[in-house]
């Protein structure tokens, strides 16, 4: 169904706004702002295209917040980062000869082990923190997490976020809200070939995504806001409530 330009605004705004709420805190907005695009009436390249723009001027927003909030590693977001770049373009070259049934299915087993590791708090106790792994594993750990998170990224996408800040947390140990911040980091990374490549093929509706980029700035910032001002219990319940949904969605995938 196509609908007016103010009905399509009216429609996503508030959707795109709380899916970046969400993305900030725990990662996962992509499982609401992607289909709230498709519903709007936007062809579905269209609507990857305008979502991936939108969302990473989100994500830039919340990387802002938690940079000025202290919560960035900046050595693991660096090589988090330059892995992330590099793995996001490989995956989206994966994905042009590869089915994503088979990540679909492996992702069915991992989902339920996040939820348990995300529900636990482990990656977040004080004594792993005093325990960090030594400096250079520090850096070739970030970078693996970034390439291999990237290329899920690039490949299939959804709950990138919620994967990176449980990695960050378990292998990295950082504290749990710095994880988050430092995730965020990692987003923008894997998310600049991404638009690059869709802009290049023209596949960005500015006049949607300009106002959604403006919802999504909202939501990302008070998202990290009340990430940094609430804690860890709260950033746990939402990568809860992130891999149920994203469990949700593709089981329904794949009964389809």
């Amino acid at each position: 169904m196509v609908y007016s330009y103010e009905v399509t605004l009216l429609i996503l705004c508030p959707l795109i706004f709380l899916a970046a709420f969400i993305d900030s805190i725990a990662g996962g907005g992509g499982l609401i702002s992607l289909p709230a695009y498709i519903f709007a009436g936007l062809p579905i390249h269209t609507a990857a295209g305008t979502n991936k723009f939108s969302s990473s001027i989100g994500t830039a927003a919340a990387v802002v917040n938690y940079t000025r909030g202290g919560c960035v590693d900046f050595s693991a977001a660096a090589a988090g980062g330059s892995g992330a770049l590099i793995g996001s373009w490989m995956g989206t070259r994966l994905a042009l000869s590869l089915s994503p049934m088979i990540l679909q299915i492996c992702l069915m087993v991992i989902l339920p082990l996040a939820l348990i590791f995300a529900l636990s708090g482990r990656g977040a106790g004080k004594a792993q923190i005093k325990d960090p792994p030594p400096f250079k594993l520090k850096l070739i750990l970030s970078g693996l997490i970034g390439l291999i998170l990237g290329s899920y990224d690039g490949f299939f996408g959804p709950g990138t976020g919620m994967f990176m800040t449980l990695a960050l947390s378990g292998l990295i140990r950082l504290d749990l809200i710095k994880a988050v911040g430092t995730t965020k980091v990692l987003n923008f990374s894997s998310n600049i070939a991404s638009v690059v490549t869709w802009l290049v093929n023209g596949k960005i509706l500015f006049p949607i995504a300009i106002p959604c980029a403006v919802c999504s700035v909202a939501g990302g910032f008070l998202g990290s806001r009340m990430a940094m001002k609430t804690g860890k219990k709260f950033i746990r319940v939402i990568l809860a409530l992130v891999a149920i949904l994203l469990f949700i969605k593709i089981l329904l995938d794949l009964i389809k």
